[in-house]
């Protein structure tokens, strides 16, 4: 990327250029002790502490050159090579895999030069990857790498602006994961551990909720095909208690199936990046002709999506209309269980699912697997309750995200220009006040 600043060689501007452990860990993880990053923790502009792996404090202290200090600038090596993050002070005491660490001199602040890897040096890192098998980034390319060095205070300004829209992007998506955990607590409370009947055998107010709605759950417990279970509920395959459905692939070499691009159209692609169950829109849209090869058609709003293979187990609510796959079973609105019940529901019982799937490519869980799956049905009141009081918590989230989708694309559209100088502060926080407006 052409830059309105000096470009300088990252060799120069960098204390150090190192690369993370390479060797094998499978033997050597802990289920508690110093935290050990993989190249799925690293996102663009955050560490992700999900799916965090850990090693004894004894094999960290072999791994020295590896260790993590809060402050370095990790590049992903393969897989996503270029994804960057600056770590944290909450992990200034880990360790890594197969990452290339940069610890910046005095004339480069880690995180703007984190902003520079993700927005500006796409092109040096996919001109310099190796190996044939699988391509990787390696530490000799990245010492080459040109790096735009304006001022410490110009730096300083840009990580400001950018780190605002960033934790505001954060703030949001960490309400929305309280949000979730709320509505699966409340679907576990009601719907396995049945907490408001238990309270009532036991002669007490079910807790947290008014006095009608308690008055809809039963006290006392039968036993049945899933075992004990509130009396008066029943067990049914959950194919007749919902509508499952599939999808289709239109010929992606017939340009009439896709041009011109109107109906949403939908893959499991288009859920793994997501970061709260709502899918907004899709990669791929299809034009009338295509719509009409796919026998499921334009599903509704409101629509919950189960990724059915590569990998099982995605789940979001379109809320937009849509096509689908054949790498979905999808449910639409109408059934016994609205599928925002049906969410949860997958959630909780998503091993019971895999465990359903079968395949020699790979395992998938078919609908014809799917639909003779047990469920428990609670009575249509308890189940427009739930859904009343989880929608309630589900508006909000989607809000939440829209609001993180906007600010994350104009965030992405300003910061090429922002980090080579080709866009001023006062240019772009004149761009943020009126996307805002």
């Amino acid at each position: 990327m052409s830059s309105e600043w000096p470009l300088v060689p990252l060799e120069a501007l960098a204390d150090e250029v190192t690369v993370g452990f390479v060797g094998t860990m499978a033997d050597q993880y802990v289920d508690a002790g110093i935290p050990f990053l993989r190249s799925l923790n690293i996102e663009p502009f955050a560490v992700k502490k999900t799916d965090l792996k850990f090693i004894s404090p004894e094999f960290h202290a072999k791994l020295k050159k590896s260790a993590l200090r809060s402050g370095d600038v990790a590049i992903v090596r393969t897989g996503k090579p270029g994804t960057c993050a600056v770590i944290p002070e909450s992990l200034g005491e880990a360790n890594c895999s197969d990452l290339v660490l940069v610890r910046c001199g005095p004339r480069l602040r880690p995180e703007f030069f984190s902003y520079w890897v993700n927005a500006a040096a796409v092109n040096h890192i996919a001109a310099n990857l190796v190996g044939a098998v699988q391509q990787h980034f390696n530490v000799s390319a990245a010492k080459r790498m040109l790096v735009a060095c304006p001022t410490l205070a110009e730096q300083d300004n840009l990580v400001e602006l950018i780190g605002g829209m960033n934790d505001r992007i954060n703030l949001l998506r960490e309400t929305n994961a309280t949000l979730e955990a709320i509505a699966q607590a409340l679907f576990k409370s009601w719907f396995v551990d049945f907490d408001p009947v238990r309270a009532k055998m036991e002669g007490r107010a079910p807790e947290g909720m008014d006095e009608a709605t308690a008055a809809l759950f039963p006290d006392a417990l039968e036993e049945a095909e899933l075992g004990w279970v509130p009396k008066g509920w029943r067990v049914l395959p959950i194919g007749d208690a919902v509508e499952a459905t599939g999808g289709a692939t239109p010929d992606t070499k017939n340009a009439a199936y896709w041009t011109p691009a109107i109906h949403c159209w939908t893959t499991p692609k288009d859920l793994s990046g997501i970061a709260a169950p709502v899918l907004l829109d899709t990669e791929r849209k299809l034009s009338d002709q295509g719509l009409a090869k796919i026998g499921s058609g334009l599903l509704p709003v409101g629509t919950l999506l189960l990724s059915s293979r590569a990998p099982i187990g995605y789940l979001a609510i379109a809320h937009v209309p849509l096509a689908i796959n054949q790498g979905y079973i999808a449910i639409p609105p109408g059934g016994l269980l609205p599928p925002l019940y049906m969410l949860y529901w997958c959630r909780q019982n998503m091993d019971f699912i895999k465990a359903r799937a079968n395949g020699s490519t790979f395992m998938e869980i078919s609908k014809k697997a799917f639909r003779p799956i047990p469920a428990l049905i609670p009575p249509a009141q308890i189940v427009n309750s739930f859904a009343e009081a989880a929608g309630a918590l589900f508006d909000r989230l989607v809000e939440n995200e829209k609001q993180a989708q906007t600010l994350s694309t104009l965030r992405d559209t300003l910061l090429p220009r922002l980090i080579s100088g080709q866009l001023r502060l006062t240019g772009a926080m004149a761009e943020i006040e009126k996307a805002a407006a």
